[in-house]
């Protein structure tokens, strides 16, 4: 092993939609803010940073992998949903440490490692 895992401050899942799976994305969010303490992030109607589709993230502490990853996998919907921790590394995160829950996209990864290079 490379890595240990208390190098993960949190988790995201990004949650995919389109216009004909929004309101079960809206569904998927309401109980996530219901049943867990989770920070739900915006809307984003059109593809944003390395997102290829419309999307809304939710972000989570480590010790809630356990109930809210399983949770997302007989919940979901049928939507996509990419979970990634936050290790301080957004390629590596995004793509080597990411789990996929339905269709993998493919992301951007580009416009991570141009903002990599510029911080």
């Amino acid at each position: 092993m490379k890595e240990d895992s208390i190098a993960i401050a949190g988790f995201h899942a990004h949650i995919y939609y389109d216009a004909a799976s929004r309101d079960a994305a809206a569904r998927v969010r309401e109980e996530l803010g219901a049943r867990f303490e989770v920070r739900l992030g915006r809307w984003h109607d059109l593809p944003i940073g390395p997102h290829p589709k419309a999307m809304y993230q939710v972000a989570f502490l480590p010790n809630q992998f356990a109930n809210i990853v399983p949770w997302l996998m007989l919940n979901r919907e049928g939507l996509d949903v990419l979970v990634h921790p936050e290790t301080g590394d957004d390629v590596a995160d995004h793509t080597e440490h990411a789990l996929w829950l339905g269709e993998k996209l493919e992301l951007n990864v580009e416009f991570l490692r141009r903002i990599r290079t510029t911080q």
